[in-house]
């Protein structure tokens, strides 16, 4: 009885330190923090800006941040996803974001996105166009959520 106890509470004692040490403690929006081609980040699919803003827990304020997903719904690697001014790649391409090695992309880079479309590159070369124009770089606050993951081949 005792030894069930002590494994129910190591157990639970377990659950709660990875729930609270989910996002790194920092805040600091002077902090550059931009995804690269390593496997440092965490939390695919989940919306990084609840963590990565001002006061939040993260490493940096985000302007732009998501996951990136193969059709098969595993993290996809090595794409971009880049925002012009117009729908399906029109325009002028703004900017570029790499996607790491999770599968994850973000950036404390000054953007402005409100009014851009975002294009999912995969690492093929194949791009997938958001058909309509985006009003927040945090785009897993609604793809995974409201919308479908984004994702390429």
């Amino acid at each position: 009885m005792k030894s069930t106890s002590i494994i129910l509470f190591s157990f639970l004692f377990l659950v709660f330190g990875l729930s609270i040490n989910s996002c790194k403690k920092n805040g600091s929006c002077k902090q550059k923090n931009v995804s690269t081609n390593s496997e440092d980040s965490h939390n695919s699919g989940k919306n990084c800006m609840q963590c990565h803003t001002s006061g939040g827990e993260g490493e940096g304020c985000f302007n732009a941040a998501g996951s990136m997903f193969s059709s098969t719904g595993s993290p996809l690697p090595g794409g971009t996803v880049q925002f012009y001014t117009s729908p399906n790649g029109g325009g002028t391409l703004k900017y570029t974001v790499k996607v790491d090695q999770s599968g994850n992309f973000y950036t404390t880079d000054n953007m402005t996105l409100t009014g851009l479309y975002p294009v999912a590159v995969g690492p093929n070369g194949t791009s997938k166009y958001m058909g309509s124009s985006i009003s927040s770089g945090a785009c897993n606050s609604c793809h995974g959520v409201t919308t479908g993951k984004i994702w390429s081949y």
